[in-house]
């Protein structure tokens, strides 16, 4: 476990693009507070609109254009069979790399949520729970698409990788959209059709509540307990599959 540990450690500190992301993060984010003076609307609200979304988006991109590429190099460049030759299980190595690479985005979410808090608290802008679960919801949201970063990344090229992970994210951001398209057609089979590809996309849509952060704030607590107890078991599923196509996979010298 210590291998994989050092081994994932080295290859994120040699990866100059993930310092190139998490810098701009942090300028366009200090960006933010100057910005909210120069608007006509709502600046408290422009600089919880602009942090939240930063803070996905920067990471979004690093998840797919640094995370994916660090598992594929290993799998490509054949360094992973240094790492099976120890004495460790094909499961171990996908479940204890997933947990290093989320231990390091959670790490950096929670410093950039930190300073976002201090600047909510130095401008006097109410820190409400919507705030709160908007971060974790963040973090939820990452690890969704990370563990399908993972999934494609055992049978697909890097590039395709990318490609379907971004399909899935936009799809799974887009069903209320789809719906109100399909419930005005009044077609039974197709509203049906469309609420079973729901059940098979992640539940970002659900997760997705910093949009509402000002102007909506009658969420009950069991919507944060379902969809927080829903991403964790999608997440488990979609790791599951994982290791199965990984134990699978038969790697040529």
């Amino acid at each position: 476990m210590l291998n994989i540990a050092l081994n994932t450690f080295r290859e994120i500190t040699r990866n100059k693009f993930l310092y190139l992301i998490v810098f701009f993060a942090f300028v366009f984010i200090v960006f933010s507070i100057s910005l909210g003076k120069l608007t006509i609307w709502d600046w408290n609200k422009v600089i919880v609109d602009f942090w939240l979304a930063m803070i996905e988006i920067f990471w979004f991109v690093s998840v797919l254009f640094v995370w994916s590429q660090l598992l594929f190099k290993e799998i490509e460049w054949k360094t992973i069979f240094l790492i099976l030759s120890k004495p460790i299980k094909r499961y171990e190595f996908i479940v204890w790399k997933f947990f290093w690479f989320s231990l390091c985005i959670l790490l950096i979410i929670a410093l950039q949520s930190l300073l976002f808090l201090i600047v909510l608290y130095i401008k006097d802008i109410e820190i409400t729970k919507l705030i709160l679960f908007s971060l974790l919801f963040t973090f939820f949201k990452l690890e969704i698409l990370l563990s399908f970063v993972f999934f494609f990344s055992t049978f697909m090229s890097n590039i395709l990788t990318i490609l379907v992970s971004v399909m899935v994210y936009l799809i799974s951001h887009s069903f209320s959209l789809l719906y109100d398209l399909v419930y005005a057609t009044k077609n039974t089979l197709v509203i049906n059709s469309v609420k079973g590809l729901q059940l098979i996309f992640p539940p970002l849509e659900a997760l997705n509540i910093k949009d509402v952060i000002g102007s909506f704030t009658d969420f009950k607590i069991m919507y944060f307990v379902s969809n927080t107890f829903y991403s964790f078991a999608y997440l488990l599923l979609i790791i599951l599959f994982t290791i199965l196509i990984f134990n699978r996979k038969k790697f040529e010298n």
